[in-house]
Formats: C-alpha cells, structure tokens, sequence
C-alpha cells in the first residue's frame, strides 16, 4: 500500500485523496495497507443524498474474468487512502461476542482453532494450510485505471462471500468496476480461478461519508463452472465484538517496495488500539501498498491455517512506520457480514 497525501495509505490498492488544508499538520500522513497502509477518508462521497450501500455489478463474469490477464493482474497499482482528520472519536457500537466457525471443502465446519503466538512484523508466508486458499488478490478498475487489493472468503450461508477493505470497493464516492477475487493468487497464475464479484457493498458509514472506523467492504462473488467459493476454496471463520488487545495473525499480497504482489505475506503479535485518531486495532507490520483488505485473523492456528477473522488491512501513518491498522468488527460489520451472506 502506498501513503496518500492526507498521510493515509491504502493497504491494497487505492486511490490518493487530497486531504483537507487544515488537517496535515495535525495528522501528517497515513499509508494504506494497498501500498503502505492507507486510511479512507470521506470526500467524494460526503454529501450524498442517499448513499447506497451495495452496487450490482453489470459486467458479465466471463467478460471480467477476460479482462484480468495476467499482464494486467501483475501490472495493477494499489489504491492509496488519506489519513483521517482529528475529530472526536465515538466508540464504534458493539454487543456480545459472536463467533462463526471455519469452514473446508467436503466439512461441515472445524473446530475452534488454536491460538498461536509467534511475533512476526512481516514476512512470507510459509505455513500452508486453510489460509493460502481463501486469501487472495483483489483485483478492480478505480477511475479508469487497474488497481489491486486483497480479501478473504469467509464461511457464509451464501458460500460465495468475500471480505475486504471497504475502500476496496468504493472510494471518492465511485464503486470500483470490473472488481474479481483470485484465492490463491501467484505472480499472475488464479490457481482457483478469477471470481466475479455480482455485488460489492460495504458499511454505511463508509458508502456515506467514508469513515476509516468503518473501512470494511464485502462482495458476493458469481459461481464459477458451476460451483461457488468456499466449496472450492473453503471460508475462514469470523469473530465479532471480540475486544482490542489480542494476538493476531495479517494477511495481504502487498506489492509495493520491498514486495511485489506476487506472495501471500504475514505479520502477527498483539494489538493496541489506535491512540490518535480512529477506533481501530493497531499491529506491528510492515506490509505495503496492495494489503489492504486482507485478513486479521484472532484464535489463528498455524498448523491449519485457519482462523477467526476479526478485521481487514486498512490504513497506516506515515510517522508511525511498520504499523498497520484494521477496523474493529463491531455490530456494523457484523450487519454488513449477515446482508452479504443473504445476498
């Protein structure tokens, strides 16, 4: 992910935004997970009058799935953010706990993974499992040019949900066309296929205004040679309002310097919360442009490679190098889960 002007970087591939003149010097700047860890801040959008909050796609699956060569898969540049202004921060609603279980090919589910604990600020990863399935590359057209991201498929009543950064699927109040998920993506090959997103929708705080708190975008993807997502990949589980302070496990395919998109890359270690600017749980990480969108996972067990995903690569500041930060999954990511899972 690149650092935008605003000082936010988009973790997987998204645009810059001009911040607002009088927020620099109070913020200075953030990089998105997508080239550096970049934070969304709303602009284009803010003033809309009735912001939706789902876009249905009208491009064929066949066209979309054409259209990302693996020329155009490597050559897709990540979407950088702007840093969030300072502003009073409202706790972001929670509830109880609700977990969802992972989910294999062939399985009717698994059990609570195992947590792990093995500090790790970035690197590739080596493991296997369960992970190098469901995470992959996000692919898009952001203001006519190909962006790329990252995502996860999550267990889902639908089998066919994909969980993301919400700048990921709009930005600058746009939806991102042409917008496939590759599971498993290697330096151009979709060893499980390219799945065409038939909807993108994020949180409405994000389709409204673009709040970084709220930077959780989801899609539900078409079936593919008759068959659908996490029959073929299998879901990663979810956790919601599981509190901040927990060791965690990031995913991403960053592709900016020193990466270059083509590896599934790890950090992992225990979370604060973020003590500027947003709600968020922050990881020492140093991913870059390209991973944003990509997995948090609590309770994550190395030896299968599954997890409990609890956030998404969002936003970074630039003073505060090698951090990352993700959304806290509260009740509106929660909601945002069940419309998608329903779709």
């Amino acid at each position: 992910m690149r650092r935008n002007e605003r000082g936010r970087t988009a973790v997987d591939g998204i645009a810059t935004r001009r911040p607002a003149r009088g927020s620099r010097a109070a913020l200075g700047t953030l990089t998105a997970a997508g080239t550096l860890l970049a934070l969304l801040l709303p602009t284009g959008s803010a003033g809309a009058a009735t912001p939706q909050d789902s876009h249905r796609s009208a491009t064929p699956q066949r066209t979309a799935g054409a259209f990302w060569t693996a020329a155009r898969m490597r050559s897709a540049t990540p979407l950088d953010l702007a840093a969030p202004a300072k502003q009073h921060r409202a706790a972001v609603p929670r509830s109880a706990p609700f977990t969802v279980r992972p989910t294999l090919p062939g399985l009717p589910s698994l059990p609570a993974p195992r947590p792990t604990a093995a500090a790790q600020p970035g690197g590739p990863w080596t493991g296997g499992g369960a992970v190098t399935k469901t995470a992959g590359r996000v692919f898009f057209t952001y203001q006519g040019r190909t962006a790329s991201c990252s995502g996860d498929a999550v267990t889902s009543a639908n089998k066919s949900t994909v969980l993301t950064a919400g700048h990921c699927v709009k930005l600058d109040g746009a939806w991102h066309t042409n917008w496939v998920f590759v599971p498993g993506y290697h330096d151009g090959q979709a060893p499980y296929g390219k799945w065409s997103a038939a909807k993108t929708l994020s949180t409405p705080q994000w389709t409204a205004s673009e709040d970084i708190n709220y930077d959780v975008g989801a899609a539900v993807v078409a079936p593919l040679d008759g068959k659908k997502l996490t029959d073929v990949v299998g879901g990663q589980g979810l956790s919601f309002n599981s509190g901040y302070n927990k060791t965690m496990y990031a995913f991403g395919y960053p592709a900016a310097a020193p990466y270059d998109g083509t590896k599934l890359i790890y950090c992992s270690g225990t979370t604060m919360k973020d003590p500027l600017f947003s709600n968020d749980h922050g990881l020492s990480c140093n991913m870059t442009g390209g991973s944003s969108g990509g997995p948090w996972f609590t309770s994550f067990d190395e030896k299968t490679g599954t997890g409990l995903q609890s956030s998404v690569n969002s936003f970074g500041y630039q003073f505060l190098p090698n951090t990352m930060f993700g959304p806290y999954f509260g009740d509106d990511a929660k909601n945002l889960y069940n419309t998608a899972q329903a779709s």
